[in-house]
């Protein structure tokens, strides 16, 4: 049974870092012994993007945050678009090797920004998982970095707000208690597993999951959306 990584009252600054490198040992090896067309296949969860656009916006978001380079309009579609194509011309391997840099690297700036960049681990974490799902790997949404990712979820539900969240998990062995806290609107209720809990914050598919969920449509859990 897995366990989430202590919920402190207060934000734990080394956590986001502490996911990217737990995923980079465990994805880089990954994505460096796969076949070249495995980078070409579709990710069903981004439509329109491969495995390695995928890859080219994930690195490129980790160099902009170790680089500091937030300009208007960082991070949307435009902006993405621009940084896979800007990458059009790298061989896979080269992707992969930056994308290796920025999740080493952009930890310790994580941590500095008091919670502004928190999202940015998640994300990186939910689309390996992405990318483990379009390549055939199992485990995607889960994997050793699932209880950080689970600490990491609660964290930055909280500071937002969200919606109010108990969850239940069948192979993690503490409850979760996710969004809000100052108790104006009661708690949903989610009872599952983690890795379709993980998959409904990030308004991923759950086809054929078996799992509750109570107090709450589906659609106010989403966090990227």
């Amino acid at each position: 049974m897995a366990t989430p990584a202590d919920l402190p009252d207060v934000r734990d600054p080394e956590l986001p870092g502490r996911l990217l490198a737990t995923e980079r040992d465990v994805l880089v090896p990954l994505l460096r012994s796969r076949p070249e067309e495995d980078f070409t296949r579709p990710v069903a969860a981004c439509p329109g993007w491969t495995v390695r656009d995928v890859l080219a916006h994930c690195s490129a978001a980790l160099i902009r945050v170790v680089e500091r380079r937030f300009e208007e309009g960082v991070f949307s579609p435009e902006s993405n678009a621009r940084d896979i194509a800007e990458r059009a011309g790298w061989s896979h391997q080269k992707v992969v090797d930056e994308l290796e840099r920025g999740m080493t690297e952009a930890g310790p700036v994580i941590a500095r920004a008091d919670g502004a960049l928190d999202q940015v681990a998640l994300g990186e974490w939910v689309h390996a998982g992405d990318v483990r799902e379009a390549i055939g790997e199992p485990g995607a949404y889960a994997g050793r970095g699932l209880p950080d990712a689970l600490a990491l979820l609660a964290t930055v539900t909280r500071a937002r707000g969200h919606v109010p969240l108990h969850a239940d998990l069948d192979d993690v062995d503490e409850p979760l208690k996710l969004g809000e806290v100052r108790g104006e609107r009661p708690p949903g209720r989610f009872i599952g597993d983690a890795a379709t809990l993980v998959r409904l914050y990030a308004g991923r598919r759950v086809d054929g999951a078996a799992y509750e969920l109570a107090g709450v449509e589906e659609r106010e859990l989403n966090i990227f959306g």
